[in-house]
């Protein structure tokens, strides 16, 4: 699997968020409990102040020192800061920590006429527990996301595997399946699409994936009824007028009529072939075929001059009718719509007919044939069904027929033909 598939773009996107919930939550527990440790520490100090001040109220003379700490015996001596802040307000606190693995609180008051009272807090308790606070949610959070990551992998992939079968239904309509669906059962209460995904968005492109194909499918139907029916409908007048037409004199204009039958005679034929192919009643038959043999007859019979390459002695196991049909189509489309010479490489398991003329235009590469369709003016006359019918009859040998233009110039058709036909 790819990393920058949908599953991990969605794992990566919700570890993301989980990461900044944390963060966040984080640094709220660890403020307010930094705060309330603080008030917690100020609170103690200013209490202890507070009795050291009524002790020498009680008892002390007037213009005496107070109590002190161990380490300050003069006013003078308490830190600036603290100073600072006792000559604005009394009592006044001040957290001092210029020594981390020590930090204090301090709080003093002044008394009578000028006297200080102090005292100093231990905070170095409240700080490690709070560092092992922080600890904990870090530990805390790792665990979670241990949990999060893995369940929000398997979370996308639902969704991911969903958009696959989409994907897969839409490339089998793509290449001609058009019974593929996604739906496993049409829609009924309480199933179809709503109990395979639910009407979110994906369940909606399923339905109309679906939509497309079945409208695509009674279309082209339509067309293939269609083009069977007018195949059939012709025949029969067709083998009248070629029967009428031997019994004409002989003559110029005699010679143009059979010319124009003999045409309509094979626009026909390959009407009923295609009709054929598209209702999938052909079946190959299998035999060893002599390939650079079959070759040269098929350009012989239909009248091309091909010049043939052959390399070794290449046979292969397909059905020899059918390979002479899509040959004979693919040298015809290289002489009307190409330039000479014409040439037919064989080798194992593979026939390439190539020509010299403009080659295959851009919309035929992109597309493929298309029945009634010669791609470009410049391609000269024909019908379009030749390629089409190619294509057909290398299918039902289970063969792969590609399009291509060669660098120095022509059009190249390359058939590769299987080791065994298919079952």
């Amino acid at each position: 699997m790819m990393v920058g598939s949908l599953r991990w773009k969605v794992a990566a996107l919700i570890t993301l968020a989980c990461c900044a919930v944390v963060a966040v939550v984080g640094i709220l527990v660890h403020r307010t409990t930094l705060g309330r440790t603080m008030w917690q520490g100020e609170g103690r100090a200013l209490q202890s102040v507070s009795v050291i001040a009524k002790q020498y109220r009680a008892g002390a003379p007037p213009e005496e020192p107070v109590l002190w700490t161990e380490s300050i015996k003069r006013p003078d001596e308490l830190p600036s800061l603290l100073r600072e802040r006792l000559a604005v307000e009394s009592p006044a606190t001040w957290y001092d920590d210029r020594k981390p693995d020590q930090p204090w609180m301090w709080a003093a008051q002044r008394v009578g006429g000028g006297l200080v009272a102090t005292s100093m807090m231990d905070m170095g308790g409240d700080m490690r527990q709070l560092r092992a606070l922080d600890r904990a949610m870090v530990r805390a959070a790792l665990t979670a996301l241990a949990v999060v990551v893995p369940v929000s992998v398997c979370l996308a992939e639902l969704t991911n595997r969903r958009l696959r079968r989409v994907a897969r239904t839409a490339r089998r309509i793509a290449n001609g399946d058009l019974d593929a669906r996604i739906a496993p059962a049409p829609p009924r209460r309480g199933g179809g699409l709503a109990r395979w995904g639910g009407r979110d968005e994906i369940a909606d492109i399923s339905a109309a994936v679906d939509s497309m194909a079945a409208s695509l499918q009674h279309r082209l139907l339509a067309e293939q009824r269609f083009t069977a029916d007018v195949a059939h409908d012709l025949r029969t007048p067709l083998m009248g007028l070629v029967t009428v037409v031997e019994l004409l004199e002989e003559g110029e204009a005699t010679d143009l009529v059979r010319d124009r039958v003999r045409v309509l005679r094979s626009l026909v034929e390959d009407l009923l072939e295609v009709s054929r192919l598209d209702a999938g009643a052909e079946v190959a038959e299998r035999l060893r075929v002599p390939l650079a043999e079959v070759a040269e007859e098929s350009a012989a019979r239909v009248g091309v001059e091909a010049r043939v390459l052959v390399s070794g002695n290449p046979v292969a196991e397909t059905d020899p009718r059918r390979l002479d049909r899509i040959l004979a189509n693919l040298v015809l489309n290289a002489q009307r719509h190409g330039k000479p010479p014409v040439e037919i490489t064989v080798g194992d398991h593979m026939i390439e007919v190539r020509d010299r003329g403009p080659g295959f235009p851009p919309e035929l590469l992109a597309d493929g044939p298309k029945r009634f369709r010669t791609g470009a003016a410049e391609r000269g006359r024909g019908h379009g069904l030749g390629l089409t019918i190619a294509l057909g009859q290398a299918h039902v040998i289970g063969a792969d027929l590609t399009l291509a233009n060669a660098p120095g110039g022509g059009a190249v058709a390359t058939l590769r033909l299987p080791t065994r036909l298919p079952g």
